[in-house]
């Protein structure tokens, strides 16, 4: 995988370079866990040791500059991301010519690994400031989108593989390749799984990035839409269409758009959708008495087909399966 964001993505973007970057980084310094895992310790090639805990060096400012290029839509490496690199580079370089691991084991062991996991720590915690924003719209039970849900994703899974490494160096050697399994794993299904998953890998076309709504402006009318839908279910009207949804907000309809695309990852009608299944999953609960028709009727669906194909697309059940649930 790093060797395809690196080198074989049709798109050449720097977000998509750096976290090839990162990739390479972390395999890097995985293999050397594996290696010294399966492999004795009398016939462990010191060079391989030192090469893997040097690429652990550079984890942390790698991670720090995908983030802060996917955030800020970089379309090149930002400078001084690129020079932290390239000095971090060239010390861990220097240390390993004048210092080998060979030669210097209780210099590496005792004081300079511990400095490796500090530098690769401080910059997960920048890294984390960098991700301020989205936290704060998590905190806020704002919904996020695809990408910024990858990066939340990608962020914290570093920072368990970076826990798991700290647990590791003092007790169980063995956890933090595990971790790095799982976190990569997850990630995958997430890839797998999750709608919109191309737009992480994409950059904002230039004409619809020039207008972008401000983070501010953005989640106060994100909030003024989740009560105008809670309040007046504008959602259980079948003909209900974006511009009169946009008309309570007052703003324009392709700013409404922009908002729910930008915003949560959602088109209108997915937008309107949802909450009509959520909708009808309560009336299947609470009203026995009702057949399913008319249940997808209340819910604001307009038609019988339609329910039932978008129940089954959100929920991963037909209407009575899920029913069955509560009989």
């Amino acid at each position: 995988m790093s060797v395809y964001f690196l080198f074989f993505h049709k798109l050449k973007r720097t977000q998509n370079f750096l976290l090839g970057v990162l990739l390479l980084m972390l395999c890097i310094r995985i293999g050397k866990s594996v290696y010294t895992i399966f492999t004795p310790r009398e016939e462990r090639n010191f060079w391989i040791l030192q090469v893997g805990l040097s690429a652990c060096f550079l984890i942390g400012i790698s991670l720090f500059n995908y983030i802060k290029a996917s955030i800020e839509n970089r379309k090149s490496i930002p400078k001084q991301g690129k020079t932290h690199f390239l000095i971090l580079l060239a010390f861990i370089v220097l240390a390993g010519i004048f210092k080998p691991y060979q030669d210097h084991l209780f210099f590496w062991n005792a004081y300079f690994i511990k400095f490796i996991y500090a530098v690769w720590g401080i910059y997960i915690v920048a890294s984390g400031y960098l991700l301020k924003d989205i936290f704060k719209k998590v905190i806020e039970s704002t919904p996020l989108t695809t990408s910024e849900l990858w990066l939340v994703g990608v962020f914290i899974g570093n920072a368990l593989i970076y826990i798991a490494y700290i647990v590791g160096f003092f007790y169980l050697y063995l956890v933090g390749t595990l971790t790095f399994s799982f976190v990569f794993y997850g990630l995958l299904f997430f890839l797998l799984f999750k709608k919109n998953r191309e737009t992480i890998f994409q950059d904002i076309p230039e004409k619809y990035n020039s207008k972008k709504i401000e983070f501010s402006e953005a989640n106060d009318l994100l909030e003024s839409l989740m009560t105008l839908m809670k309040e007046k279910e504008l959602y259980k009207s079948a003909d209900v269409k974006l511009k009169d949804v946009a008309d309570q907000l007052h703003i324009l309809p392709h700013k409404l758009s922009q908002l729910l695309n930008d915003n949560l990852g959602k088109s209108f009608a997915q937008f309107i959708n949802e909450y009509r299944v959520e909708e009808a999953k309560k009336l299947l609960q609470e009203k026995e008495q009702y057949t399913l028709e008319a249940i997808g009727y209340e819910a604001g669906f307009s038609s019988k087909s339609t329910f039932y194909a978008t129940f089954k697309k959100i929920v991963g059940k037909t209407p009575s399966e899920y029913k069955k649930q509560f009989i």
